[in-house]
């Protein structure tokens, strides 16, 4: 009988120099830096070149593709339409991202052009509107008018002020890039194999990062960090009405997760056995991010809910190994930003379309059709019975 990888777990389906993997060590290497290495301390524009040129740009080479990125914010007339129609109908903020960007196809200025070169730039343009289309639908849906993007300014910082209005600190535009950066790429995870996939039969970019979206969307993939920050709010609501100590009720309210056999969101990963390294990461930038805003006290009590969600899955199931992943953090670090968690996996996808676009990239170097083969379970031998006598 054929041995079937069920979900392709464990198969190698190709080679990448984006980023690697290692789950039992608990660690992530970006384009040859550990992600702790490049994540705090690298704009967004040097991480997404670094993964598209494989190597650091020289300050002109950053000048230059910031430029190219600024040039290319702004978003077409229909696309500005289809976004309105959506907010009409308040659809999720996914199915927004996923049409708005497949419209780009029609403002593309060199759609038969498939060099490297044509490419790269097809990439700056699809790069630098994510955040533009995410920060209109956003305004959209709560009635207000879209704001237009910032020439002044790069574009974590970009990002934060079509959203607001005004330009938000430095200490919140650090945190976003750092969140932004250790997001971007993550392996052959669900949504970059769609991307591939795609890719690989020579379609367009367009159409391969709008399949990435519609595989990201999905709740197992990157709909966690929503869910990871309702728990702490609603686990800080029970303690205000009932009086009790917060582990009280955050402990009460995990065993009652348990006796239900419901997933706790933002803790264990398919990947990692240990520590997600992300989670490092965004934990180093999210407490002095709340010290800067005065709201350590939110801060202190999602980390006391951790501290009490990892004790009881010690308790619950002691071999499983299951720590806190990135989801968690992403939460508490765009929270914290002033961000509301109706937005975050959108903003997931203005990260990782970077890492979207350099699989792309060498998957059209590679120029292999990814098609893998299934084992049949069906029968075999059948006969064909005439409609009148099947009963």
């Amino acid at each position: 009988m054929t041995e079937v990888a069920h979900g392709l777990r464990n198969v190698v389906l190709t080679e990448t120099r984006l980023s690697t993997i290692d789950g039992l060590a608990g660690k992530l290497v970006i384009a040859g830096f550990p992600v702790e290495e490049i994540a705090p301390h690298a704009t967004h524009e040097e991480v997404i070149y670094l993964l598209w040129h494989n190597r650091l740009p020289t300050a002109s080479e950053l000048d230059s593709f910031r430029k190219s990125l600024i040039d290319n914010r702004y978003l077409p007339d229909i696309t500005v339409t289809v976004l309105q129609a959506a907010a009409e109908r308040k659809l999720p903020i996914m199915d927004a991202l996923r049409m708005g960007v497949d419209t780009l196809s029609l403002v593309d200025t060199e759609p038969d052009d498939r060099s490297q070169e044509a490419n790269l730039r097809r990439g700056a343009r699809l790069l630098a509107r994510f955040p533009t289309i995410v920060a209109a639908y956003w305004r959209m849906i709560h009635h207000q008018q879209p704001i237009e993007p910032n020439p002044r300014l790069y574009h974590a910082a970009n990002f934060l002020y079509m959203i607001e209005g005004k330009e938000a600190d430095a200490a919140a535009v650090r945190a976003l890039e750092t969140y932004l950066n250790t997001v971007i790429d993550h392996g052959m995870n669900n949504s970059t194999f769609t991307a591939r996939v795609i890719a690989s039969t020579r379609s367009d970019m367009v159409s391969a990062i709008v399949g990435a979206i519609g595989a990201l969307k999905g709740p197992l993939h990157g709909g966690a960090p929503e869910p990871a920050m309702d728990m702490v709010f609603e686990i800080q609501d029970r303690a205000k009405k009932s009086g009790r100590r917060l582990e009280e009720e955050a402990r009460d309210w995990v065993q009652a997760r348990f006796r239900a056999k419901e997933r706790i969101m933002g803790f264990g990963h398919r990947v990692y056995k240990t520590r997600d390294p992300r989670a490092d990461v965004l934990a180093a930038a999210a407490e002095p991010l709340y010290e800067q805003t005065s709201n350590l006290q939110f801060y202190n009590d999602a980390r006391i809910v951790e501290s009490v969600i990892l004790q009881e899955l010690e308790t619950y199931k002691p071999n499983a190994n299951l720590k806190t992943n990135v989801e968690f953090y992403t939460a508490l670090v765009l929270h914290g930003i002033g961000l509301d968690s109706k937005i975050f996996t959108s903003i997931f996808a203005t990260s990782r379309v970077g890492g979207w676009i350099g699989h792309i990239l060498e998957q059209y170097e590679e120029d292999e059709l990814i098609r893998p083969s299934s084992g049949y379970s069906g029968e075999y031998n059948r006969k064909w019975t005439p409609l009148e006598t099947r009963v």
